[in-house]
């Protein structure tokens, strides 16, 4: 186990680069825009929710430890950000996520300045545009509890994982020597295979807390999608 650790250790590269600081100053902006401040003080002052955000983080971090590596800036995993965004809102949700991005950076990446970059391109900006696409199901489609969970959940989760892998790859692609074709034919490729899954995941998921702990969801109401009136 320490040989694991140790060799883990090595393999890290701690070397700044000037790119670094530039990611650093956008994510750094970025989380002072959508600063949950009243969220968080709801967090400090329920235990029962805090609680759920440190499980659901650790089992978020626990699903992306589950890597396909095809290059060392190249990874494939499913997201459950749908899922995080549905339970706690985008803006808590990114920053719940803060931490299980800094390790996954550390110990994935093996690049820890890639933290900012990661954090902002593959994490925060997926679950705003997650939030774009619940927020536009719930006011243009009828209020109903299986439009909630199929598009608001199912189809959600996948146009959050299409848009994780194009702006991943878009930066990989600035900022590294890896070529449009590779990244076209080893990463981008895969997303339909992807896309099903995730979608799945997250659905079942979104819908047994539908069925079992609709007070666990950030702003579902029997009132609006299951009462008639």
């Amino acid at each position: 186990m320490m040989q694991y650790w140790s060799t883990l250790w090595a393999n890290i590269d701690w070397r700044w680069q000037n790119d670094y600081l530039l990611m650093a100053l956008i994510w750094l902006a970025w989380m002072v825009i959508i600063w949950p401040s009243v969220e968080l003080k709801l967090v400090m002052q329920a235990a029962s929710l805090r609680q759920r955000l440190w499980l659901t983080t650790l089992a978020i971090f626990g699903l992306w430890l589950m890597d396909a590596s095809i290059h060392p800036s190249l990874h494939l995993h499913f997201l459950g950000l749908t899922l995080c965004m549905l339970m706690f809102g985008w803006r808590l949700a990114t920053v719940a996520l803060l931490l299980p991005s800094m390790a996954f950076s550390l110990l994935v990446l093996e690049q820890p300045w890639q933290f900012f970059a990661y954090s902002l391109i593959a994490i925060s900006l997926p679950l705003f545009v997650s939030y774009v696409v619940y927020h536009r199901c719930f006011h243009l489609l009828p209020h109903h509890v299986f439009v909630y969970i199929f598009c608001g959940g199912f189809l959600n989760a996948a146009v959050t994982l299409l848009v994780h892998l194009l702006l991943w790859a878009g930066f990989v692609y600035m900022t590294t020597e890896v070529s449009g074709e590779y990244l076209w034919d080893n990463y981008l490729t895969i997303a339909p295979l992807l896309m099903f899954p995730e979608a799945l995941l997250n659905g079942m998921l979104i819908t047994l807390l539908v069925v079992y702990r609709p007070q666990w969801l950030y702003d579902y109401s029997d009132r609006i999608y299951l009462w008639r009136r």
